[in-house]
Formats: C-alpha cells, structure tokens, sequence
C-alpha cells in the first residue's frame, strides 16, 4: 500500500535497531517503536477500508477449522 510505505520503512528501521542493539543483548524494552507501530498498522488498516478489503474477513482464523478441510486443493 504506496500511502504506507514511509511509514513501514520508518517502523522497520526501528525494530531493526531496536532488535539489533538492544533485544539482542537483553533489553527487552521495544516501547520507543510502538508508537511508530500504532501509525503504521491504522494507515495500513484505512489503506485497506479505502480498497473495500474487510478487516473482519482478513482477521478470521482458519486453520485447524472445519471451514479449513473444507478448502480443495
């Protein structure tokens, strides 16, 4: 979705350095990225309505269901 795309890579950078310099020698603190999270997942979730894709159909677990047997191959 090209409106999020800014966002995405400003998010990615994030946890990446935030994976890399801090989860990675057992910081666990991730906070300074969830804001950037926030943005990007309701830019992603508006990019989405604005394309007709319901969230609820995306968001539906399907395996290990019935209604995923039920899927031909």
């Amino acid at each position: 979705m090209e409106a999020c795309k800014e966002l995405k890579e400003k998010y990615d950078r994030c946890f990446n350095d935030w994976f890399s310099e801090k989860f990675l020698h057992g910081i666990n603190d991730d906070s300074e990225c969830a804001a950037l999270l926030k943005v990007y997942t309701k830019c992603v979730a508006q990019a989405m309505k604005d394309q007709n894709i319901n969230l609820d159909e995306v968001n539906v677990a399907h395996l290990g269901t019935e209604q995923e047997k039920k899927i031909e191959n």
